[in-house]
């Protein structure tokens, strides 16, 4: 084994530690970090390392040293993030890697702006028409149920201006990320390897045709198919849905790094251990917990929004399917059944993730820790482990939505917790509505009764037995002659009629 220095660093590493100037790419790789395990596995197999070129253009990392990929996770959401801009959203310039900025006066904010006003135009207009029917109802709850359901899908139009709040939050969660790869390839000796870019490609192909289909089939089955208005709800549906799996791409980024550094930090410690080793990777946890926190933070109203969307979405499309179960399975509910299978799953993978990302980031990685063995190492190693662990309690990595609440498996049982005893509700209500006309009067002479009866048990204690047994056979007695004189009066009608 070859024997592995490096350079002297300050005692004290502080969590918002910047990676050396990425222009000194092959000098950090070939004389500052050489305890790391991609230049040991080189230096084990005779690997002798290249001369070092001067240029006297040293913009970035990637132009010195063609090994170092910068911006990979940029460029793995990349596909969604460009459909999201076409849309609208996310109206962010990025120059560079650690250039992304959020500005008022650029092109990209003029675009969005232009788009959501043409958008709340075309969205105006169809919820005026959806006013219209809701007013023009004379059916069953039910109905009006699903007609408000059209009306509550037009809700998703407020997500663009709520992240143009938060854009220069997410601006700056990508400028980490890409300090972060730089921090990751001085310690590891190697980029930062996701490989999730084909995934996302295949997403904001096939998942913006799975939303147009379901908008259409909604629409061809609950109303009246008008291409005029199904144009702004297939749009409203693609930017929830992307949304959602731009979380989902953004969480399994996180999951796979969480994973890779575990998996690299114990093959590290087979090697060598010194405690500058460990204390570099404590440092590189922290970077990623940060990483994890800030994503909750810098996405907080708007997935705080989409959060009560779906929740209201589900909510009003499973009651709407239940409540016409008891007539039959009918074309209206292959609409209901669609949507609240589309928004269910949304809603599912974006907590299952979150929560999978969680786990990985801090239960796995002390389980890792837990697992080495100290008796070889020196007592400095030693400290920098017990720290390492001590850290990962102290640190939260959980995403936490501003402090509203974590995103994880237990926000999604309790979202339907919560839905399911809103559903027993409305299905009472539904019941408790007379649905036949005919039978209006003799429910009516039964309620009268009922009343008259029940009022009276509640006098009783108030009364002696002898004057409430009388009064209770005369109260029968009348309520009996009024309930049975209705008829005649009926009959006598009708014999004058006739």
């Amino acid at each position: 084994m070859a024997n592995y220095y490096r350079r002297k660093k300050p005692d004290a590493v502080f969590l918002n530690a910047k990676p050396i100037n990425s222009a000194n790419a092959q000098a950090y790789l070939y004389g500052v970090r050489k305890y790391s395990i991609g230049l040991a596995e080189r230096l084990d197999s005779d690997y002798q390392p290249p001369p070092i070129e001067r240029k006297k253009s040293t913009a970035s990392t990637g132009s010195n040293n063609p090994e170092f990929t910068p911006s990979v996770f940029y460029r793995n959401i990349a596909p969604v993030n460009w459909f999201l801009r076409i849309i609208g959203v996310l109206p962010i310039v990025r120059r560079g890697p650690a250039r992304a900025k959020f500005e008022m006066n650029s092109a990209a904010f003029f675009y969005s702006v232009v788009f959501f006003m043409l958008l709340a135009c075309y969205v105006g207009y169809v919820a005026n028409n959806r006013i219209h029917v809701v007013r023009s109802l004379s059916g069953p709850f039910e109905e009006a149920v699903i007609a408000y359901l059209f009306l509550v899908n037009i809700l998703p139009i407020m997500i663009i201006p709520i992240l143009w709040w938060e854009a220069k939050k997410i601006a700056r969660l990508f400028n980490d990320w890409d300090d972060f790869e730089v921090l990751y390839y001085q310690i590891s000796g190697h980029s930062l390897p996701l490989h999730l870019r084909q995934k996302a490609l295949y997403i904001a192909i096939i998942l913006p045709i799975l939303s147009v289909l379901s908008v259409v089939i909604t629409h061809i089955t609950m109303s009246d198919l008008n291409i005029n208005q199904v144009v702004p709800y297939c749009i409203l549906d693609n930017l929830t849905a992307m949304l959602g799996a731009w979380w989902f791409l953004i969480c399994e980024a996180m999951s796979n790094t969480a994973h890779l550094l575990a998996e690299r930090f114990q093959k590290a410690l087979k090697h060598v251990g010194p405690a500058a080793m460990v204390a570099d990777y404590r440092v590189l946890w922290l970077r990623l917990s940060k990483l994890t926190r800030d994503t909750g933070n810098a996405m907080c109203y708007t997935f705080v929004f989409m959060s009560l969307y779906l929740f209201f979405i589900i909510t009003l499309s499973i009651y709407g399917l239940m409540s016409q179960l008891s007539e039959g399975f009918g074309i209206k509910d292959i609409g209901l059944t669609i949507t609240a299978l589309w928004n269910i799953g949304l809603l599912f993978y974006i907590c299952d993730e979150a929560h999978y990302a969680s786990v990985n980031v801090r239960t796995n990685f002390q389980k890792k820790l837990l697992m080495v063995e100290l008796n070889w190492m020196n007592s400095d190693a030693q400290t920098e482990i017990n720290m390492f662990l001590r850290a990962t309690e102290m640190n939260p990595s959980n995403i936490n939505c501003g402090g509203f609440f974590d995103v994880n498996r237990s926000l999604f049982k309790g979202l339907l917790t919560t839905m399911v005893t809103y559903l027993v509700v409305l299905l009472q209500f539904q019941i408790s509505i007379p649905t036949d006309k005919g039978d209006g009067e003799a429910s009516t002479n039964v309620t009268v009764v009922d009343m008259l009866m029940d009022s009276l048990d509640n006098d009783m204690t108030l009364l002696g037995p002898t004057s409430t047994a009388g009064t209770t056979a005369t109260m029968r007695a009348a309520a009996t002659t009024t309930t049975m004189a209705t008829p005649t009066v009926k009959q006598g009608r009708a014999g004058r009629r006739g």
